[in-house]
């Protein structure tokens, strides 16, 4: 079976150094390192377990003050591995105003890219804020997808303040919004979205224009209703994501295979709507 994944960080240097301090908070709140590899390594990993990637990149330059791990250098891993890395989300800061929609037409115009991958608690802002309205209209106007974090992050847990960042800016709410505003965006909802699952449910059910990847958690620690609506009320919205390098593939396919889905079903969650919704 085809495994689309739609939700892989390069795991590379570039990458482990441009999240500045949250590399060492999220080493203390796993209780294991956060280090690097080299990219043939990484894309030994995909094809070891068998997935067709879609890469991440990352820009907390407004927040963090580190380098971004680049749309430029997500699109080079690309370029150079087509074999098993498909595409690539992009990243631009809405922090940075016109500059980031000036990052958002190179990245879809002179690099092909998907579209673009926003972290609100990492980057400290939500998504439906109203001064932000020109970039959604940017990329609405490119015709790319974006994929949004929704639910609280391992990013900060555990730290005094959590690093200055708010979980609160990762609410499902802030999506519905910003579906409600541009009906013609599609939207992807990346992770379960705990402790807001319902609220994502609902906002997933409501706006057509809205999906869900099920990225970050083990599939055993997904509430019994969540996974009882992806193979009914929501089987066409639902994707597969891994977070990689968040956790192993061997404990992701053993675990779903365990929930009993249907083949009918799988084949529509591991790439099915990959290809109908993104195209990929």
């Amino acid at each position: 079976m085809r495994i689309v994944d739609l939700h892989c960080y390069p795991n590379t240097q570039p990458w482990i150094d441009c999240q500045g301090p949250y590399v060492k908070a999220l080493a203390e709140y796993w209780k294991r390192e956060w280090s690097a590899k080299e990219e043939d390594e990484v894309v030994r990993d995909f094809a070891e377990a068998g997935v067709e990637a879609v890469l991440v990149a990352l820009d907390l330059e407004a927040t963090v003050g580190t380098p971004p791990c680049s749309n430029d250098y997500v699109a080079g891993m690309w370029r150079r591995h087509p074999e098993r890395i498909i595409q690539a989300w992009g990243a631009v800061d809405p922090l940075k105003g016109e500059a980031a929609i000036a990052e958002a037409e190179h990245a879809v115009n002179d690099l092909g890219l998907l579209g673009f991958h926003f972290h609100p608690i990492m980057g400290h802002f939500a998504v439906n804020e109203r001064r932000f309205h020109p970039l959604w209209e940017a990329i609405a106007g490119l015709g790319v997808p974006v994929m949004i974090d929704v639910g609280t992050t391992g990013m900060g847990a555990g730290m005094p303040g959590g690093l200055g960042a708010r979980i609160r800016h990762a609410h499902p709410s802030a999506i519905d919004d910003l579906a409600a505003d541009f009906p013609a965006l599609t939207i992807v909802a990346a992770h379960p979205g705990w402790p807001w699952i319902e609220e994502m449910t609902a906002v997933a059910l409501h706006k057509g224009n809205v999906f869900w990847e099920m990225s970050g958690w083990a599939p055993k620690y997904i509430p019994d209703s969540l996974l009882r609506d992806m193979r009914s009320r929501l089987r066409d919205k639902v994707m597969f994501g891994s977070d990689y390098p968040s956790m192993p593939y061997g404990r992701l396919f053993e675990e779903w295979g365990e929930v009993g889905y249907s083949d009918e079903f799988l084949e529509k969650f591991f790439h099915g709507n990959a290809e109908a919704i993104l195209g990929l």
